[in-house]
């Protein structure tokens, strides 16, 4: 059975730092894409940031690209997400996701797009 696992989250004071770590049972390569989500209190899930595995491409959302940088470790079977000069509004609790592309077009920030979910990390900046 496919886990994912998160870890890494916490509390930080705005532009503070936070790495989280998604490790995948068998190898992220098995994955076409693994990245982030999150999901604020009273809003719906988002994506934040992908690996494709084919070329190793990146992906981030308008409002992390510049603070948060994603990259794999394949010998340990995980991602890891660095959140730098953290906002308020990046408080939510992050989930790791893996898709198997099934079509040609895959959307990369696509809820639906994605077959397996850890269970979710909290990340709370505040003052």
């Amino acid at each position: 059975q496919v886990q994912l696992v998160e870890s890494g989250g916490g509390s930080v004071q705005p532009g503070g730092s936070l790495r989280l770590s998604c490790t995948a049972t068998g190898s992220t390569s098995d994955y076409f894409a693994i990245g982030w989500f999150r999901q604020a209190p009273g809003k719906e899930r988002e994506g934040v940031s992908f690996i494709q595995s084919n070329d190793e491409s990146t992906y981030y959302a308008d409002s992390v690209r510049g603070r948060f940088t994603i990259a794999r470790d394949n010998a340990k079977n995980t991602i890891y997400l660095q959140m730098n000069s953290l906002k308020l509004e990046d408080t939510a609790v992050y989930f790791c996701a893996a898709g198997v592309r099934k079509t040609v077009l895959f959307r990369f920030f696509w809820v639906d797009d994605y077959d397996y979910w850890g269970q979710g990390t909290q990340v709370t900046v505040s003052s």
